[in-house]
């Protein structure tokens, strides 16, 4: 309820006239403004009403709007906004992520490019304030675009994952698993990211398939000159750390050389030859290079064999072997084809093939990781069978449901997490170190509760008192580390029970991505028994990707990815929402097209001229007094609506929104506009008796007034307009907080009449739609001066022809059960009788003849040279067979169509 009246918004008892043209963007301002002043999205924890409520999937907080956030914050608007409808008190809460490394490159990028000057030069806490001035400044750009859209987010709570309460969270939820064992420090292999110079989880490591070059070179065998041993490798920059060729036990080609020495070239060692399971026999040569430093499967391998650990690269992907000169210091895919030259000019590279293979790429650096032994934080997972019994037993539902597959198979298979990075930009590790120890803690190979004991090391939330002769970790957590708390770290703060927490939470919905499904909902579903006992949602609706009509994803190095803004200048928030829903799939890939957008718009225009038409009847809004002596086509489009109203509920039960979609413009398209208006044209002209005209206005009202609100989740702003310009609405308040009614429309009505008036409207709708076609058969589709006769007529007929020659476009509808048609006059039969349209002064007979004597013999060309084809068997057993099907059908049509033709012809004879 708003404090004073929006005058022109909020008509009372008379309509405020429409504008002739529809602006949505004029309109899309002033509604989402009237919200926001109306605090009609700020949610009350201390309402009666039950509660309802989900989360934003946080974006970054240096993001712009793109495809898939209109499609997944569209999402969750409707259901925000349909809860609203079913009487609950709604929290949608929306926030932003501090996305660690993709917002550190961006100001680390633009200091080297504005100032010439890097991180390290600057310092930390120098470096850190200008992080929080590129957030000051951009982060609120995709946060007011999402406002553009028109999402109905409780803005008063908006939560960043970098503020002050949420900190105090990640810090608190790190130091309660330290000191329950499941956090620990150790040195392991780790994708290593050598642009963001970070490690990173095997979730942000993306597989992609790549086209590679096999190197297949020989070792010289070290006590046999001349005898080479033959291996392969992807990677021959990677050789100087090579400490032994590995064969499987089993091959019996290599059992002989299995403990002697080979010569690795350069820098010139001799490396054993161990035996080893894990060996592919059928990749390469079936001998395998060891390289424990650079290579995962190598380091289970030297760990078992207790092999030697030589590190030659960077952590920034260059070559570090001063004893190699000639490949110290490159770039190492330089290095490749340099050391792949090094071993041709030696005589001991064989050949080079190209390969496929699938290559781990840094999801936010965009090169290939790698593998690097380094010091890091990891968390052993909580609650482990607790959230993967949640989606089993179907506590927690996936939608679609096989992603609960996919996610049991992740949950079987969880490897500890790597939760430390090498940034700035974020939550710093809650740990400090004793400065007269740091070293020796530094170069220790583990860390976890049992080195507490010592007190060289704390664990905790609060700095040490005498914090000058300590030194903090200088590593942050995983980004992800801080959002698997996001459904109730932002509802209260570290210790506290709030009203908001009590009363919405577990949330209801999660709408997200599938390609997240490991990196926040499975985490947020552990990490939500551990902190709280409970779920943290009970539905996950997993979203559609985004392709454009080609079947590629969208991005901006392809150009395929349109300016979601930009489409809402074009088009209205509401064209740009509508026109994406229409086409949203459930369970499969959404493949986009502007000219949806462009629908949606235009639906939004339907809309608005079905009210202005209302509205040029000049009386205010009609209240629908009665049900009882209302026509049949009055009775049949509420009715209509009572079973749209139906189906929807049903239809958001189970999150098919594209199929509401498709069901809102189809009744607001064919039943509403092609059917009811035009059946009631009459009744709405000045010239009609008052109480026929105030029953159509009524009923007009009766099932706009319902339609809109039906539609308002999904296209708020046009049909918050519309109720309130047409009177819909009491004054000051709001559509999107209408409660929708129990009842059905026709609530009162008994079943048999409504259904008798469905009956008589379908054959009414159905019988127009024939006699217009055989109009358009004999070229007379724009004329009005027809006339029909009707034989073999049910009684209920005579009240209906009046409407009957309006739809079919005639001027007269004659009801004569005697009528002897005269030879050649065209009919057709219909629920309501025997149909004829007598041709006498409306066509020339013989010019009529003439033109169907010719379309006759070309289409009958047509079907011969089809026919033809089909039957020459070089074509059939040729050609695709979708090639050949598309014949058959092309025969079949034209078949149908000579027919038609000749039918019309004998009508004439």
């Amino acid at each position: 309820m708003l404090d004073k009246p929006l005058d022109v918004w909020h008509p009372s008892a008379l309509m405020s006239e429409l504008p002739k043209a529809y602006e949505p963007q004029a309109v899309e301002a002033k509604w989402y403004a009237a919200w926001i002043d109306g605090k009609c999205f700020e949610a009350d924890p201390s309402s009666e009403k039950d509660g309802y409520s989900i989360v934003i999937p946080p974006p970054n907080v240096t993001g712009i709007l793109h495809l898939g956030h209109v499609l997944n914050n569209t999402l969750q608007d409707i259901l925000a906004r349909r809860a609203r409808q079913n009487g609950k008190e709604v929290l949608w809460l929306p926030g932003t992520d501090h996305a660690g490394i993709a917002t550190q490159s961006k100001v680390e990028r633009e200091l080297r490019e504005k100032e010439g000057v890097t991180r390290r030069e600057l310092g930390r806490d120098e470096f850190l304030q200008r992080v929080w001035d590129f957030k000051n400044k951009h982060g609120d750009i995709i946060i007011n675009q999402l406002k553009r859209l028109g999402c109905s987010c409780d803005w008063s709570r908006e939560r960043f994952t970098m503020d002050t309460p949420y900190t105090e969270w990640v810090s608190y939820v790190f130091v309660e698993l330290f000191q329950k064992g499941l956090i620990y420090r150790g040195k392991r292999m780790v994708n290593w990211c050598p642009v963001s110079l970070t490690a990173l989880s095997d979730e942000e490591v993306i597989m992609t398939p790549q086209r590679s070059k096999l190197y297949f070179m020989k070792y010289e065998l070290a006590d046999a000159p001349g005898e080479f041993l033959e291996i392969s490798t992807t990677r021959p920059e990677t050789l100087m750390g090579d400490v032994a060729v590995a064969v499987n036990p089993k091959d019996e080609r290599f059992a002989k050389y299995v403990g002697r020495k080979v010569k690795r070239p350069f820098p010139h060692a001799e490396i054993p030859v161990i035996a080893d399971e894990h060996v592919d026999i059928e990749f390469g040569t079936g001998a395998l290079k060891i390289t424990p430093a650079h290579d995962k499967a190598d380091f289970e391998i030297g760990l078992k064999h207790n092999l030697e650990i030589i590190d030659t690269l960077t952590p920034d992907g260059h070559i570090n072997c001063p004893e190699c000169p000639e490949l110290h210091g490159l770039d190492r895919f330089v290095a490749r084809k340099k050391a792949g030259a090094m071993l041709e000019e030696m005589g001991l590279l064989l050949k080079v093939e190209e390969y496929d293979n699938n290559v781990g790429f840094s999801e936010r650096g965009g090169v290939p990781i790698e593998p690097r032994i380094s010091m890091q934080w990891f968390l052993k997972y909580p609650c482990v069978h607790e959230a993967a019994a949640a989606v089993a037993e179907g506590d927690i539902k996936f939608r679609p449901e096989r992603w609960a597959k996919t996610y049991a198979h992740w949950m079987e298979n969880l490897q500890d997490w790597c939760i430390s990075r090498q940034l700035w930009w974020g939550h710093q590790i809650p740990v400090w170190y004793r400065k007269d120890k740091l070293a020796e803690l530094k170069n220790a190979e583990s860390l976890d509760m049992s080195n507490l004991a010592a007190g060289d090391i704390l664990v905790g939330v609060e700095a040490p008192d005498d914090e000058e002769n300590w030194v903090r970790d200088e590593d942050v957590m995983d980004t992800w580390f801080s959002s698997w708390l996001w459904p109730f770290a932002t509802m209260a703060n570290v210790g506290e029970k709030t009203e908001t927490l009590k009363k919405f939470y577990p949330t209801e919905d999660l709408v997200t991505g599938p390609d997240i499904i490991f990196f926040w909902v499975a985490r947020m579903i552990m990490a939500g028994f551990e902190f709280t006992g409970a779920l943290p949602f009970r539905n996950v609706y997993f979203t559609a990707i985004i392709r454009d009509l080609k079947g590629r994803k969208m991005s901006k190095s392809l150009g395929n990815s349109p300016d979601p803004v930009e489409l809402m200048e074009r088009y209205g928030a509401d064209g740009l929402r509508f026109g994406l829903m229409r086409i949203a799939p459930v369970g499969s890939d959404l493949r986009f097209d502007e000219s949806s957008v462009e629908e949606g718009r235009n639906f939004a225009n339907k809309l608005y001229n079905a009210c202005r038409l209302r509205q040029m009847g000049g009386e205010p809004f009609q209240k629908l007094e009665t049900l009882h002596g209302l026509r049949p086509y009055h009775i049949n489009v509420l009715s209509k609506l009572d079973e749209l109203s139906a189906d929807l509920v049903r239809l958001f039960g189970e999150y098919r929104f594209g199929e509401i979609a498709y069901r809102l413009y189809e009744f607001l398209w064919n039943d509403f506009c092609d059917k009811f208006l035009e059946a009631v044209k009459l009744e709405l002209r000045e010239s009609a008796e008052p109480w026929v005209r105030a029953t159509a206005l009524g009923v007009f009202d009766a099932a706009m007034s319902r339609y809109l609100q039906l539609l308002s989740p999904y296209m708020p702003h046009v049909t918050e307009e519309l109720s309130a310009r047409m009177g819909y609405v009491p004054e000051g308040e709001f559509l999107m907080q209408q409660t929708l009614p129990e009842l059905p429309l026709l609530a009162d009505l008994h079943l048999d009449e409504i259904t008798n008036a469905q009956f008589v409207a379908a054959e009414i709708y159905e019988a127009a739609g024939r006699l217009r076609n055989l109009k358009a058969e004999y070229k007379l589709g724009s004329r009005k001066d027809v006339r029909f006769v009707v034989k073999g007529a049910p009684d209920w007929l005579a009240e209906e022809t009046g409407v009957l020659a309006l739809l079919a476009g005639a001027a007269e509808i004659s009801l004569d059960s005697t009528f002897d048609a005269p030879k050649g006059t065209p009919a057709v039969v219909t629920g309501v009788g025997e149909v004829y349209l007598p041709l006498d002064g409306l066509i020339d007979v013989e010019a009529e003849r003439s033109r169907l004597t010719k379309e006759i013999a070309a289409t009958e060309l047509e079907v011969k040279k089809s026919t033809g084809k089909l039957g020459n068997a070089s074509f059939v057993d040729r050609a695709p067979p979708e090639v050949v099907e598309q014949e058959k059908s092309r025969l079949q049509d034209w078949q149908t169509k000579l027919a038609q033709l000749k039918e019309m012809l004998a009508a004439l004879s």
